[in-house]
């Protein structure tokens, strides 16, 4: 049917589109759900971050750094006490550098001799007789050290004069450290013999050496080598040095022969036993 065969007065369909569906939460709940999720991911980061948690390794790793981060300090300290050697003269830092090759020479000859001994054990055609030959020299330095055998040898001759009195058992008890730290293997005070538990007590006039007194002037007798001894007792702020401060005098005399006659009784121990079976 054409338009104009339908009845006059009658409006054609008006088309209406279809309305919003509206939200059946409602504008008010649907306007709360951003924020709400919005604490809830607050929430979430609070609770990973707090309180902190934290695993063995990370403990483990925090100790590490703090235990170096102490030996670095101590290493700065330490060298900021080496202000005794900035302010030494060239000679002396070189006798000084002298005197640190020498002990490496005797502590690399020491390794070449037990290295020697390893290999003559090892190819000796007779190893029994060359281990009692070894034994009897071993027995034979340790009564050295243990102050029960005599020794003679090359080394010095250190007599301290001590007209005041002013010269204390810990000055004293330096020398004997400072010899030993240059190779000293055998030392006499007087006819005191010093052995590794020796101990220095008393002031000026009043000096005792493992309880029996000694007076000036004090006479050390050592054996070693005596381009290393002497050289050890006159670096600068020494015992020479010290000794000279407290009005005191110290000379130093070298020998190719250098008796150490004191001796000191063999003690059995009364509870430490040998190990080997």
């Amino acid at each position: 049917m054409n338009s104009e065969d339908k009845p006059q007065g009658e409006e054609p369909e008006a088309t209406v589109p279809p309305a919003a569906q509206p939200d059946p939460a409602g504008p008010r709940e649907s306007a709360q759900r951003p924020a709400a999720a919005e604490r809830t991911g607050r929430q979430r980061l609070v609770a990973v971050l707090w309180p902190p948690r934290v695993t063995r390794a990370q403990l483990i790793v925090a100790l590490l750094l703090f235990v170096l981060g102490l030996g670095l300090a101590i290493q700065v300290r330490s060298n900021s006490d080496n202000s005794a050697l900035r302010g030494a003269r060239q000679e002396d830092l070189v006798r000084i550098l002298d005197e640190l090759d020498n002990r490496t020479k005797r502590l690399e000859d020491e390794k070449q001799r037990l290295e020697n001994q390893r290999t003559e054990l090892e190819n000796s055609s007779d190893q029994a007789e060359e281990a009692r030959k070894q034994t009897v020299q071993k027995e034979q330095q340790l009564g050295i050290l243990a102050g029960t055998v005599a020794a003679q040898g090359p080394g010095i001759t250190l007599t301290v004069e001590d007209p005041s009195g002013t010269v204390e058992s810990d000055m004293l008890l330096d020398a004997i450290q400072e010899l030993r730290a240059a190779g000293a293997e055998a030392i006499q005070v007087n006819d005191i013999r010093v052995v590794a538990n020796t101990y220095f007590t008393g002031t000026g006039g009043d000096i005792e050496v493992d309880g029996k007194k000694i007076t000036a002037p004090y006479r050390f007798k050592v054996i070693g080598k005596p381009q290393d001894l002497e050289p050890a007792l006159n670096i600068p702020g020494g015992v020479v040095q010290t000794l000279e401060k407290e009005q005191a005098t110290a000379t130093v005399v070298r020998s190719q022969k250098i008796v150490v006659d004191a001796l000191r009784p063999a003690k059995r121990p009364d509870y430490a036993r040998s190990s080997a079976q």
